[in-house]
């Protein structure tokens, strides 16, 4: 299910549905310059969500725990129209990294910078701070998901 999907099964609008289409895009596209065409062509409120789901503005990007930890101190302060956003984001990222490790297991942590102690490290924390911030089933499914990763 796309990021879109997961926004408006969970009752978002269509502004959080298009702001789900382009989460990535100013993080990963271009940075502040990408925003700036988003804002012209979607308007305020989408660009606003894009932002709030960017965790780096810069290239290259900050050192990955940094990055994370920042991210993780200004979730719980955005809006619950940006808040939903990153969530469905999450629980989206969740599910095909517990899918990719049932199918390839242990190899599956080379894939991320934070490997396999930081990437469990930050799903566990955004995981807490959805479950307090925008406590709604699309947070218990990522809480679910993040439960269903491995221990050891």
């Amino acid at each position: 299910m796309s990021v879109s999907s997961r926004v408006l099964s969970a009752g978002g609008t269509e502004v959080q549905a298009i702001a789900g289409l382009l989460h990535d895009a100013a993080e990963d596209q271009g940075g502040e310059p990408t925003l700036a065409i988003i804002c012209k062509r979607f308007g305020d409120d989408v660009a606003r969500i894009v932002s709030d789901c960017t965790d780096s503005w810069v290239e290259p990007k900050p050192e990955w725990r940094a990055r994370k930890e920042a991210y993780l101190r200004a979730l719980p302060n955005k809006p619950a129209t940006s808040l939903l956003v990153s969530l469905a984001d999450k629980v989206d990222n969740a599910e095909a990294i517990l899918s990719d490790y049932q199918q390839i297991g242990e190899a599956l942590w080379d894939r991320f910078t934070g490997k396999r102690q930081g990437t469990i490290w930050y799903y566990r924390e955004l995981s807490e701070i959805f479950q307090r911030a925008l406590p709604c089933p699309l947070a218990d499914l990522l809480s679910r998901t993040v439960s269903a990763f491995p221990e050891h």
